[in-house]
């Protein structure tokens, strides 16, 4: 979502030195005299009290929204954090102070070879037929796609696999015409493939066909099916740099090369990827939490190319998550073949899918399809394809029940008062959410059992992005501005109500950062795995999040899941390239 900033200094105190500065974030897509009439009093109350509360006196560094979040953990950009328990405290004000407008990955400070990156960026960025690999219906199954010149012959949708190299083994798939209008005019074809009967802690080799020219192979190694070690990551969102400063200029969302925030950007993606799985060496996959690229409802080819140019992705599957960035374009189903395809949850982009691996059911809903009772369905038939699995973890892009200020109090919770009852109902254990921007970990929380209304996002007026300023009652058909003008007083009380129906939900009375036979379901919130954008958290920390934290710095999570246990460690990187953990292990243990 877009936001606008306002920079206000107040009258500077006699040490001008100690004088705050002001960062108010404007909602919504316009700038309104409303807001210029809220900021005219805040800075009344400000200049009376002397202090504001969660601001920074500095453009420089980075600004802590949660004054008890902690000063230690976000002085700096690359400030070592605070321990879990100083980060949970709330702030009193209720300002919302929101990121300042330079808090992002500067990928040509934070890289080790960016000069080699921009040389090479022009042929990455033309480069639209990179492999993706997703996981398969199944730990035995792994799922190809990737894109061929039409100009270059028919497609073969054709894949070549096997534990020797000389002799491999064909598996064909299907292919298709991707819309020229999102290629800029060249034709291309998708490949899908499948490749099935792989089995535990084997190394493979692949390769791919391009128009029948086939690639050189690719070493592919399974991990355990009993033990799982995932990498767990929120809104790469290559190009979301966009208007940040870098060398003296502005980076730019052009196309192709031009696109100098997806060149910021998929160095960054790398880099998060290099160093995750030098800590991890042993990962079966990686969840995405969805808005893998940036460009809404446009064309985006090279955001995507930086997406899936790290080569790391050549042998390591993503089981990607439909973001609202991602969700109005088929190009994501082009590129991403995702497996046991529902034919719910639709948008441009595709729908709901799940797939099992070891012990657990992974359901993956597209959330930028508001219709609860298809993800409800959807949710049903993945329990009664695998009723057996120990764990059932929910991915969505959407936080239902998150802490940033951009998106967890407004459209991120569009859908908590109707998802969190069909979770419960279905016994789903941990819920996987990206959208905001921001780390944090829920409490353990279950659903009130009491009747709530149920709500919506519309398309705006354009049909090329969503109503980010409005939500709608699916029963009454009303329209509820979440960013209410002060003179509207009936959208102040139908805003109101929203947020008093959408506490909907029972905390449980459980203590310590492990739990044995829950009740509650976890809510996990990722922060952006490539630091192309960050957003401030609330000012007040919901009652319903146990641990949050905003750093400023590309962060990724590390998911350890057995037959009986499923744990959780959240790790930011600094500047330098050193990994640092921003929160406890929190483990949950099944003795049934």
């Amino acid at each position: 979502m877009r936001r606008d900033f306002i920079q206000t200094t107040p009258r500077a105190p006699a040490d001008a030195a100690t004088a705050p500065q002001i960062f108010v974030c404007i909602k919504g897509e316009k700038t309104e005299m409303k807001s210029l009439k809220l900021i005219s009093a805040m800075l009344s109350c400000v200049m009376a009290a002397g202090v504001l509360a969660g601001c920074s006196g500095s453009t420089s560094s980075a600004a802590p929204s949660d004054a008890a979040d902690t000063t230690a953990a976000t002085a700096a950009p690359t400030a070592t954090p605070a321990p879990a328990e100083e980060q949970t405290a709330e702030q009193s004000t209720g300002m919302s102070v929101s990121a300042l407008p330079d808090h992002y990955n500067d990928s040509s400070v934070t890289g080790t070879d960016w000069d080699a990156w921009t040389a090479q960026w022009e042929s990455v960025a033309t480069d639209f037929t990179k492999v993706s690999l997703i996981p398969g219906a199944d730990q035995t199954q792994l799922n190809f796609a990737w894109y061929s010149k039409v100009a270059d012959g028919e497609a073969t949708p054709v894949v070549h696999f096997g534990t020797d190299k000389d002799n491999l083994q064909e598996f064909t798939g299907e292919s298709g015409d991707v819309d020229t209008e999102l290629t800029g005019g060249e034709a291309y074809q998708y490949n899908h493939v499948t490749v099935t009967g792989l089995t535990e802690n084997t190394t493979y080799y692949y390769t791919v066909e391009k128009s029948g020219v086939e690639t050189e192979p690719v070493e592919y190694t399974t991990g355990s099916f009993s033990e799982l070690n995932l990498l767990y990551v929120g809104d790469p969102q290559i190009g979301a740099s966009s208007g940040k400063p870098q060398g003296g200029e502005e980076l730019a969302n052009d196309s192709g090369a031009a696109n100098t925030a997806a060149r910021n950007d998929g160095y960054g993606w790398n880099r998060t990827l290099e160093i995750a799985a030098e800590q991890n060496p042993d990962l079966n996959f990686v969840i995405s939490a969805g808005d893998q690229v940036n460009k809404t409802g446009q064309p985006k080819e090279e955001e995507y190319a930086a997406y899936l140019n790290p080569e790391i992705l050549a042998s390591l599957p993503v089981a990607t998550t439909i973001g609202n960035h991602d969700s109005l374009n088929a190009d994501y189903g082009y590129h991403f073949y995702t497996p046991n395809q529902t034919g719910n949850g639709l948008t441009e982009a595709g729908g709901d899918y799940y797939y099992s691996y070891g012990p657990a059911l992974f359901i993956v809903l597209n959330t930028n399809n508001y219709n609860a009772a298809e993800h409800q369905k959807t949710i049903e038939e993945a329990v009664a394809a695998y009723p057996d699995a120990t764990w059932r973890i929910v991915t969505i892009h959407q936080d239902i029940y998150g802490s940033g200020l951009d998106h967890s109090d407004t459209d991120g919770m569009i859908l908590r008062t109707q998802l969190t009852p069909i979770f419960d109902a279905n016994d789903i254990d941990v819920v996987l959410q990206g959208h905001d921007h921001t780390y944090s970990r829920s409490k353990l929380l279950y659903s009130d059992g009491e009747t709530h209304g149920t709500y919506e996002f519309q398309l705006d007026e354009t049909g090329t992005d969503y109503d980010w300023d409005n939500a709608y009652n699916t029963q009454t058909g009303e329209k509820i501005p979440l960013y209410p003008e002060e003179s509207d007083t009936e959208g102040t009380a139908l805003q109101q109500a929203f947020q008093e129906d959408n506490n909907c939900y029972v905390l449980e009375d459980v203590q310590g950062n492990s739990v044995t036979d829950p009740q509650g379901i976890l809510y996990m919130t990722a922060n952006s795995a490539s630091g192309s954008k960050f957003y401030e958290l609330l000012a007040t920390q919901q009652d319903y999040i146990a641990v949050r934290s905003q750093n400023w710095l590309p962060s990724y999570s590390v998911l350890h899941i057995t037959d009986n246990t499923f744990s959780i460690d959240t790790y930011q990187i600094t500047d330098d390239g050193q990994v640092e953990p921003i929160d406890e292990t929190f483990t949950i243990t099944k003795t049934a």
